[in-house]
């Protein structure tokens, strides 16, 4: 069994961001920028912001952070993604999610120009996404799909479940298995037989936001498991209460029939921020008309 290190990989794909940075300065004074608007105070939401600001700058990128009240009315919102929108210097825009109750994230999002939209998530981007066709990935399926291509090699004709069916990661990463020639399968909570499903599946993706939903039993021997779960859970361990992230996979168990498997912590999370920067690398060549780098795009 191998336990597939997304820390150490995403590392390497950060300094080939890096040295791709390093030469758009060089060569054509050129920095790439990316802009992120947080709102209101969410504890998770704040620590990745900062993350993302910390990395933004190590890939020598420029880091343009913007922090709205809980209570911003929608109008105030808009009005800032369409000045980003037209800033020049800005190459990438997220709005980190979730937003408050109040407002509209999908008029927010749509309203991110689809060049821009480094998360992936404007319904042109889905768009292009789904009909095979050169967009902008959400960033946590593009890091799944590396880790496999780096770990499992061709994926073509390979048996794929994606547990889990939402819009950032279950139905993108259908899409990306499908394009490399997979045959995929996306289960849910009304899907029938899922433990039956898995079992014969050589690629099990799980993004469904359940601890340790995914059992010993469903995994097929040799098979290859993407834990895209992060679970905050109390366990209790000599005698006192302790908090604790685990994933969607029993990976104690898991792990004793899989070929490679992606640890929580350590797995995919640290792709996400690295396809963050990748894809605000290939908005800006893009914007800028130069060739895109290849070992960093789809």
């Amino acid at each position: 069994m191998n336990i597939i290190d997304g820390k150490a990989f995403s590392e390497r794909i950060r300094e080939k961001v890096k040295s791709h940075v390093d030469n758009l300065k060089k060569n054509y004074d050129i920095v790439p920028g990316l802009a992120v608007v947080l709102v209101g105070e969410d504890p998770a939401s704040k620590v990745y912001v900062k993350n993302k600001g910390i990395q933004t700058k190590k890939a020598g990128m420029n880091s343009y952070e913007y922090k709205l009240e809980e209570t911003v009315d929608e109008k105030t919102l808009l009005e800032l993604v369409k000045k980003l929108n037209d800033d020049p210097n800005i190459h990438g825009i997220l709005c980190q999610l979730p937003l408050p109750k109040h407002l509209n994230e999908d008029m927010i999002i749509n309203t991110i120009k689809p060049s821009k939209d480094v998360d992936g998530f404007h319904i042109s981007n889905v768009g292009l996404l789904n009909t095979g066709q050169k967009s902008l990935v959400p960033c946590t399926p593009l890091g799944c799909l590396m880790l496999l291509r780096e770990f499992v090699g061709n994926l073509e004709g390979k048996k794929a479940t994606v547990i889990g069916r939402s819009n950032i990661v279950g139905k993108p990463m259908f899409n990306l298995l499908l394009s490399e020639n997979c045959t995929v399968t996306v289960v849910h909570s009304k899907t029938k037989n899922i433990e039956e499903i898995c079992k014969t599946s050589d690629i099990i993706v799980a993004a469904v936001g359940r601890p340790n939903f995914v059992k010993s039993s469903w995994i097929k021997q040799g098979a290859v498991i993407i834990d895209v779960g992060i679970n905050r859970v109390n366990i209790e361990e000599n005698g006192e209460t302790k908090s604790k992230l685990i994933g969607d996979v029993d990976f104690e168990n898991c792990s004793k029939f899989a070929n490679a498997i992606t640890p929580v912590p350590g797995g995919v999370g640290p792709m996400t921020i690295a396809c963050l920067l990748a894809n605000t690398l290939v908005a800006c060549c893009r914007s800028n008309n130069l060739k895109e780098p290849e070992e960093l795009i789809l």
